[in-house]
């Protein structure tokens, strides 16, 4: 029995000292400095674990003191020579906190990225996904990144505001911070002028998060977005058709949004660009190609479109002047008489003798 319950410990202790127990919670004071909350000792084990133990410590009182360069050597020494103790991802994630005050953004969210790629199970996961998303929102904003040790700005960069939104939505796709990011995500593609980028950015929104409380604004602005890429009555109408089914989608679904009015706004105008571009089509066949049952289709197709609008109150009276046109070529068609035969010419027989 001793010899089976022996491998059995040895597997135990060996599974308490690997990175999958690395969610242990560890709690900072300045009396006793950093131990772990809920009897979990393995942190603390062997010469590695004290080691490890003395260097947080260190780099903590470096830390409180303002001494961040000496507290960010220490706490990377953790991270390297230790990289499976429970202290390695609390040691990136102080060096994250620490670039992010120095307001050294890009190497803050390289940080962070860090901690959720070796370290997955972290307890700290739903709080560096936050402090990425703060990171991502100053970008966006126009906030710059501080470059040799957070000394000097840098340039204004929204584009990489954008890429971080799009790898918090990547590394954390069941977040409450996923759908905020491709909302974020949308409004920076729109604002660099990429309306195709944004609409699919709002698109993944409403597919993936049907259920998020930003669907309906989601709804609201990809229904936008669509129609500011219309260029009027005369150009092609795809735009235009797309976003009269999104404002249509969205007044169904959330009736009792705040954005009704300027869904119900959007509509009337989309209809009226596509009545009128069908009203444009029967104006062309009606006066220059005098295809009357041709301007017919579209004249209906108007009203069809938008029926209670002035458009369509115009193509009905057009519609009147083309059924008479056709009514009278009917008529005509009727009364005219049918042509006389044709006389048939007598063959005459030559006679040979």
């Amino acid at each position: 029995m001793r010899h089976f319950l022996t491998p059995l410990c040895l597997a135990a202790l060996s599974t308490l000292l690997t990175p999958a127990r690395l969610a242990a919670d560890l709690i900072w004071t300045p009396a006793s400095g950093w131990t772990v909350e809920g009897g979990m000792l393995a942190g603390f084990g062997g010469e590695e674990g004290r080691n490890a133990l003395d260097l947080m410590n260190k780099a903590r009182v470096a830390e409180e003191a303002g001494h961040v360069r000496d507290a960010l050597k220490l706490y990377g020494s953790v991270t390297k020579k230790y990289p499976n103790s429970v202290f390695a991802p609390e040691a990136l994630y102080r060096t994250g906190l620490i670039r992010q005050k120095r307001q050294q953004f890009y190497k803050a969210f390289d940080t962070y990225q860090l901690i959720l790629t070796r370290y997955p199970s972290t307890d700290k996961f739903t709080q560096v996904i936050g402090e990425q998303y703060r990171i991502a929102s100053q970008l966006f904003e126009g906030k710059r990144s501080r470059m040799l040790g957070g000394l000097m700005p840098g340039f204004i960069n929204r584009e990489r505001g954008i890429v971080y939104f799009e790898t918090i939505v990547l590394t954390a796709p069941f977040s409450d911070y996923a759908p905020l990011a491709l909302m974020n995500a949308s409004r920076g593609y729109k604002r660099m002028g990429e309306a195709e980028a944004a609409i699919d950015a709002l698109d993944r929104m409403i597919n993936t998060y049907p259920h998020s409380v930003l669907t309906p604004d989601a709804y609201l602005k990809i229904a936008q977005t669509h129609a500011s890429l219309v260029d009027g009555p005369y150009y092609d109408q795809a735009s235009t058709k797309e976003a009269i089914t999104y404002f249509e989608d969205y007044m169904i679904l959330f009736p009792g949004d705040a954005g009704m009015v300027s869904a119900e706004k959007g509509l009337d105008e989309m209809k009226k660009v596509l009545a009128r571009s069908k009203l444009t089509l029967a104006d062309y066949y009606y006066n220059y190609r005098r295809n009357y049952d041709a301007a017919k289709v579209f004249y209906n197709e108007v009203i069809t479109v938008y029926p209670d609008s002035d458009v369509a109150a115009l193509a009905r009276t057009k519609l009147a002047e083309v059924e008479a046109k056709l009514a009278h070529k009917a008529s005509m068609t009727q009364v005219q008489p049918a042509p006389p035969p044709v006389e048939t010419r007598k063959k005459k027989r030559l006679w040979l003798f």
